[in-house]
């Protein structure tokens, strides 16, 4: 049953081109030909990356975080609440205002302490900022590396400025050491990032994630079995072009560099722009689409490569649209606050209802809600700011 099963499902009128077989793919007269059973490689590998980069986080990126003055936020942690926590694990973490009525009722609380309880155990599940620093470190310097690694293994071959030369003596093309450990190495790394998915910080496009880290483990591991290496690896090479920027973006916002945090940003934009919206379609998918075919008829191959090359485009739109929001709050606001696909820490409030509840006191006497300070000259500019207006003179 097994042999049957896999003969089916790498049936050569499947993924070769008419009058192809696999036996012509084999090794022979020195040369060495990409085989299937060669991406299993990758899963060992994907582990020992794991470890690797929890090692890196914990003793590189977590001191170096400290040095560089990445703090956490002060989080006052919810009170112990058998009821509420049931509720918030089994049915939601936002309940409705009539819930939220019904709950405060249950507990003997008011409803505004039923909201700030939620509210700071919301808080309590989000990551926290050296977390996030450690994540993108880590990004950072595989992407970096793989970018470097893939410049020096492609700079020198004529497809990378010629993409129809991917399909001169297709499929007859033989394996080249530098490609074949590089290819390797991004699968590893893909898998890695999908066995770490639940565990990194969770994004509002997290389905998103999936779908992409998905997509990206079948199409290298499909161009590989098929040798498509030479379009897989423009395809690689094109992507981790802009990961880089984004994650060095995002390690000088921690930081609060936001100067270096926004150049780096708008660079990010034009680069991911221009490759994934230009050259990926004009270049990558014209020559998939079109000039892949003039050498054979079309085959099933040649339409689960294109379709998987569309999700990615796809894919390529729904991101340019968030960072086209990210850059109009920055010409809005004149600066990069946050990632739009961020989860925002809500604000604990409170320290503004204690205000409410139980004024502060100044010299033994209590001090009216929104009203203004009056020690010192700062304090008397800032009462007459109350309301977004100056005085008139």
């Amino acid at each position: 049953m097994w042999s049957s099963l896999n003969d089916w499902l790498w049936n050569e009128r499947l993924w070769l081109p008419a009058n192809i077989s696999w036996a012509q793919l084999e090794d022979h007269d020195g040369l060495v030909f990409p085989h299937p059973q060669d991406t299993l490689m990758a899963v060992p590998l994907a582990l020992a990356l794991v470890v690797v980069r929890f090692t890196f986080e914990r003793f590189v990126a977590l001191p170096l975080s400290r040095w560089l003055g990445v703090r956490n936020q002060i989080r006052r942690p919810a009170d112990p609440n058998a009821t509420l926590e049931k509720h918030y694990l089994m049915k939601g973490r936002e309940p409705t205002e009539s819930q939220m009525n019904l709950l405060a009722s249950q507990c003997g609380l008011t409803l505004r302490q039923t909201q700030c309880w939620f509210r700071r155990r919301r808080n309590q599940d989000r990551p926290c900022l050296t977390k996030k620093f450690c994540e993108s470190s880590w990004k950072f310097v595989f992407y970096l590396c793989c970018f470097v690694c893939g410049t020096m293994v492609l700079y020198h071959e004529s497809w990378l400025w010629t993409p129809v030369k991917c399909w001169e003596n297709y499929p007859h093309q033989p394996l080249k050491p530098g490609l074949y450990h590089w290819y390797l190495l991004e699968l590893s790394f893909y898998i890695s990032l999908l066995m770490t998915l639940p565990f990194d910080t969770k994004r509002k496009d997290f389905k998103e994630q999936v779908i992409h880290h998905f997509v990206t483990i079948i199409l290298i591991s499909f161009s590989y079995s098929l040798n498509l290496l030479r379009i897989g690896s423009l395809v690689l090479l094109l992507h981790d072009s802009a990961d880089y920027l984004l994650e060095a973006s995002k390690l000088f916002n921690y930081m609060h560099w936001r100067r270096m945090c926004d150049t780096l940003f708008i660079i990010f934009s034009l680069v991911f722009f221009y490759t994934r919206l230009v050259l990926f379609p004009t270049r990558i998918l014209y020559t998939t689409f079109f000039e892949s075919i003039g050498n054979f008829s079309p085959f099933f191959g040649y339409y689960f490569l294109n379709i998987l090359l569309v999700i990615l485009q796809l894919l390529h739109v729904f991101w340019s649209w968030l960072i086209l929001c990210m850059i109009y709050s920055f010409i809005k606001k004149g600066q990069m606050e946050k990632d739009v696909r961020s989860d925002v820490e809500e604000l604990d409030s409170s320290d503004g209802e204690a205000a409410e509840e139980c004024p502060q006191m100044k010299n033994g006497a209590a001090q009216r809600p929104g009203a203004a300070p009056t020690d010192g000259p700062r304090s008397r500019a800032a009462g007459r700011m109350v309301n977004w207006h100056t005085p008139a003179t």
